[in-house]
């Protein structure tokens, strides 16, 4: 399964044994309506500053909420929200650090889902094995990305406003401006035909300027812009992930450099 599934792959696959689809939206928008056969999921975001200890233990809190909602890593879980992506990928990354091998999202969420619909409270079934084992690597931290600026094999991507890039105009909050050395500058707008519809993979490969397949990390101030990046960007192929601190965690120590 790709980390980016349609509406079409969804229907034809959810009577699947192993399939589990999970509903980021929170159990209320759950009871409401929802596809057939879903149950409420909610993982919480990634931290805004984090190191590895503190990325094993939240693996481990994670792992221990998957178990609760009945998860155990031997599924295929896709995820859907709304339909911007907002919610599928900060749960996405989430289920990831706790060492979920196979974690997809749904383009376009609910809002592309024309099938039925069913309504009412699900009841979870707790696991008490499971095979999820951390994956401290799925979250980005800052000292990852310090230990490896001029790494040919890893390329920066800085979702972010041209002015942010050149620190002409970022955040009051932030005691620095400018960017990560060596990052790329690539507008969320232009990797996007709509509002959590990725545009087509030959479009965002043109956008950035990489081979398919190609290993990334995107970041923007707050981690937000960067995560929906991230969606579009797997979907085209890449092997992305992103850095939740972002600019707002980086600009605030001061031993680690910026380029303006």
């Amino acid at each position: 399964m790709n980390s980016v599934v349609d509406a079409a792959w969804l229907k034809e696959h959810l009577s699947d044994e192993d399939l589990v689809v999970g509903d980021v939206r929170g159990p209320n928008a759950h009871m409401r309506g929802h596809i057939p056969g879903s149950r409420p999921l909610v993982l919480g975001s990634p931290p805004p500053g984090a190191d590895e200890a503190t990325l094993t233990a939240l693996a481990q809190e994670i792992a221990l909420r998957l178990r609760r909602h009945g998860i155990t890593g031997r599924e295929r879980l896709v995820l859907v929200d709304r339909g911007d992506g907002v919610g599928a990928m900060p749960t996405l990354q989430m289920a990831e650090l706790a060492g979920h091998p196979n974690v997809a999202v749904l383009v376009g969420g609910m809002a592309a889902w024309d099938g039925e619909l069913a309504e009412g409270t699900v009841e979870l079934e707790p696991v008490r094995e499971a095979e999820l084992h951390a994956n401290v690597g799925a979250m980005p931290t800052r000292q990852e990305i310090a230990d490896r600026l001029g790494d040919e094999s890893l390329v920066l991507l800085d979702i972010r406003t041209p002015d942010e890039f050149t620190g002409r105009r970022g955040s009051p909050c932030d005691p620095r401006q400018g960017h990560i050395p060596g990052a790329r500058l690539v507008e969320l707008g232009d990797l996007f035909d709509g509002p959590g519809q990725p545009a087509s993979p030959e479009r965002v490969r043109a956008v950035v300027g990489l081979p398919e397949g190609a290993a990334v990390v995107a970041y923007c101030h707050s981690g937000s812009r960067s995560a929906l990046a991230t969606l579009a960007l797997r979907a085209a192929g890449y092997e992305a992930r992103n850095y939740p601190g972002s600019w707002h965690e980086w600009s605030r120590h001061d031993d680690l450099p910026l380029e303006r």
